[in-house]
């Protein structure tokens, strides 16, 4: 009678280590699922985009999306929609410029705990504009540079799993980027004339980094009319200048820039600021590419 129960007690024992093995499979397949989503970045706007699809190129799981339109341009007085909302909740990082770009951030943060946050623009000193810090700090290829180390150095740290691979993308981008910088320079350092008139905000960095005086800003807001008084002024400041270009950007209207125009004598150029742009793959370069056509527009118009 003895020797059943001990047997019996030993069965029992044996049935409960089964179940308890049988237990833990999910707890395995929950941890090997959870390893299969990757990693999913969002980016705030376009040059936030070109930026960490560069860091990210070729990286297995990982996966960058941009949350506003490749059109969009800079996100001034940007609201929030609910896809963007969407897309962040099911995202782990969100890359953003910073300097006070994305005036939502503080809503996101507060409403997305768990959301990591890249800011590209960390450590990279601001430039003091009329209405405050000016954001457009990409638009210099040294503030380029920067972020593309600033955007690797807090994904390593986010996801050490594939640290390496982050830090040989940004070499390989900061290269290109050195490489177009020195090419930059040795085509516009000796220019005769330096003195431009733009018609936004974005390009004080890019002033600063290439020695370029710039005489006037006619739209400090994107799409805002200046009134009649700033165009007179305007006017004023591009008749005195030997060389009368005015630099208008592709994302904006051209209206004030043909009415100053007309009223000077004026030729208009372009200058890109690389806020709107195509999708993978055309995006991997296009910083490049727009930043190359700056140079030759600007050594056409000031030679």
């Amino acid at each position: 009678m003895r020797k059943k129960s001990v047997m019996l007690v030993m069965v029992l024992l044996l049935f409960c280590l089964v179940l308890a093995g049988c237990g833990g499979a999910p707890a395995k397949e929950k941890s090997t699922a959870s390893a299969e989503k990757g990693l999913k970045i969002v980016t705030s706007f376009y040059p936030m985009y070109v930026a960490t699809i560069n860091i990210t190129k070729g990286i297995d799981g990982v996966e960058v999306t941009n949350m506003t339109k490749p059109q969009t341009g800079c996100l001034h007085d940007y609201q929030l929609t609910t896809e963007d909302m969407k897309k962040l909740e099911q995202a782990n990082v969100f890359v953003v410029n910073g300097g006070g770009m994305e005036a939502f951030l503080d809503k996101v943060i507060k409403q997305q705990k768990n959301l990591s946050i890249v800011d590209a623009s960390k450590d990279i000193p601001l430039l003091q504009g009329e209405d405050g810090p000016n954001p457009h700090v990409w638009v210099s290829v040294s503030n380029a540079i920067q972020q593309a180390k600033n955007i690797a150095n807090q994904l390593a740290v986010i996801d050490p799993a594939h640290e390496a691979a982050y830090r040989a993308n940004a070499l390989d981008y900061v290269q290109r980027l050195s490489a177009l910088k020195k090419e930059m320079h040795q085509e516009l350092d000796a220019l005769p004339h330096h003195d431009i008139v733009t018609f936004h905000e974005a390009f004080p960095y890019f002033a600063q980094e290439f020695n370029l005086n710039i005489v006037s800003v006619v739209e400090r807001e994107p799409g805002s009319e200046p009134s009649p008084q700033e165009l007179e002024n305007t006017v004023a400041q591009v008749k005195a200048l030997p060389v009368k270009v005015l630099f208008t950007e592709p994302q904006y209207p051209k209206g004030a820039a043909q009415t100053i125009a007309r009223e000077t004598g004026a030729k208009i150029y372009q200058l890109d600021p690389c806020v709107t742009g195509e999708a993978v793959p055309a995006a991997a370069d296009s910083y490049i590419k727009a930043m190359k056509e700056n140079a030759r527009v600007l050594q056409e118009a000031l030679k």
